[in-house]
């Protein structure tokens, strides 16, 4: 294994801030002016060039406006709007890439450690692509990082900050703050691939009890901190079994749900990354998790509190869900400002109050699942005055926000009370945390 030299690297960063300085520099000196000269913010059709700015980059900063989109209250809808058209996928690097980064990962010789690799990528998205291979017979998807990454996650959270900046000074609605430092710190983790691997072991020992859910195993001598070989999953896209009859449906429903949440309640881990490719379902209705990239690992508390607000929401109990938001550190809650995200918290857990089988939203709503609710609670908050989110938020919400989305698209009906109800009624916080201790330990991975 040849030594790491792609550490962040002062010539990387002027390198990428060459890249996006110019789109994101000018859209900021554009508004400046604008407020300078007392001309008014046309917010949708800065988010229309914010939009067209970051779809002509790859790499980090366009995985970032990716995240921002699905985060409730992170952004205004003009935004969400706008970033929730920017592609999940890139264009792959050519094989000429391809030979030059396997040749640093694994030596000269790499295509000999490998019976065959194929040229062309199968999927390729904002920080690598995923190459099949094979070996002994044994099917291998090689994910492969795209160079010079933690330089470009230093220059694009460097223009995050910017963005935040920009948009703070006309909507103080959201304090940003810990949105940047949560999503700083698992962009980065999401750079070391020998952690992800560790992910990887540590979910398929959590779901090792679910049989209708699978998790990739590892090859470690064909692995480095930026290549990650592991066996291949066999499974169609999620999106492929919205026309299925209801009963495929609703099993694709629930065996998604138990994928995320018993490491939820078991564990307090949760696999951060919504997006659908990060899904596959096999012929059996089996799902494959495919990315281990994006793991948020919770306190006991937060989980505490998860379950304290549910059971507030469920029996009206006020009480309850100011000392849940206060566990989380929400502070200084004003009774207006309880009201306003306790609308959010009712339409999170709506699904999961009612014993019956139900569809996860049942007013028919268009658009991207939770968006007209976020914005109602924006325009509160908006009014009150703002709030700072816990860090624990950003990712909570996202994975649950693109989970309904998934759960919409499927049109599943399934009785959520019981399934929750399954997974929560025997919870004890000690035994949480002495499991969550001794399997993070276990998979050398820090506490939260």
């Amino acid at each position: 294994m040849v030594r790491d030299s792609e550490g962040d690297s002062l010539g990387g960063r002027v390198r990428r801030y060459a890249k996006v300085g110019t789109a994101v520099g000018g859209l900021a000196a554009r508004l400046a002016g604008d407020r300078m000269f007392g001309i008014s913010v046309d917010r949708p059709g800065h988010a229309k060039d914010l939009k067209n700015a970051l779809g002509g980059l790859k790499g980090p900063l366009m995985k970032v406006a990716q995240i921002l989109a699905t985060i409730p209250e992170a952004l205004p809808q003009e935004y969400v709007d706008e970033l929730m058209q920017l592609q999940a996928n890139a264009p792959a690097m050519g094989w000429l890439f391809v030979k030059r980064r396997m040749a640093a990962e694994l030596g000269p010789d790499w295509q000999g450690h490998f019976d065959s690799f194929e040229h062309q990528a199968t999927a390729a998205a904002s920080l690598g692509q995923v190459h099949r291979a094979s070996l002994d017979g044994l099917a291998l998807a090689c994910k492969l990082q795209y160079p010079d990454m933690n330089s470009a996650v230093e220059a694009d959270l460097a223009q995050l900050k910017l963005i935040f900046s920009i948009y703070g000074r006309y909507d103080r609605t959201i304090d940003t703050t810990h949105i940047h430092t949560e999503i700083s710190e698992r962009l980065r983790e999401e750079l070391d691939y020998h952690r992800e691997g560790r992910h990887m072991a540590l979910f398929a020992e959590i779901l090792k009890g679910e049989r209708d859910i699978h998790v990739p195993t590892v090859v470690p001598e064909l692995s480095t901190g930026r290549l990650l070989t592991m066996n291949w999953l066999d499974g169609q896209p999620l999106l492929a079994f919205r026309e299925a009859d209801l009963e495929t449906r609703n099993t694709v429903a629930l065996n998604m749900f138990r994928a995320w949440y018993v490491p939820f309640y078991n564990s307090g881990v949760i696999h951060g990354d919504p997006h659908l490719g990060n899904y596959s379902v096999r012929e059996n209705m089996d799902i494959n998790l495919l990315d281990f990239g994006c793991i948020r690992v919770f306190d006991g508390k937060f989980v505490q509190g998860v379950i304290d607000l549910y059971r507030a929401m469920r029996d009206g109990d006020r009480d309850l869900a100011v000392h849940a938001y206060e566990t989380w550190g929400f502070a200084g809650l004003s009774n207006e400002v309880i009201e306003t995200l306790n609308l959010w918290a009712n339409f999170v857990y709506g699904p999961l109050l009612e014993d019956r089988s139900r569809r996860i939203r049942e007013d028919d709503a268009a658009g991207v699942y939770g968006r007209d609710v976020a914005e109602k609670v924006h325009r509160g908050l908006r009014e009150l005055g703002g709030v700072q989110p816990p860090r624990e938020f950003v990712f909570m919400d996202r994975a649950a926000i693109g989970l309904g989305g998934v759960f919409m698209h499927l049109n599943a009906e399934v009785n959520w009370y019981r399934e929750f109800h399954q997974l929560i009624d025997d919870f004890d916080l000690a035994k949480m945390r002495r499991r969550q201790s001794r399997l993070l330990k276990n998979f050398d991975l820090p506490l939260p």
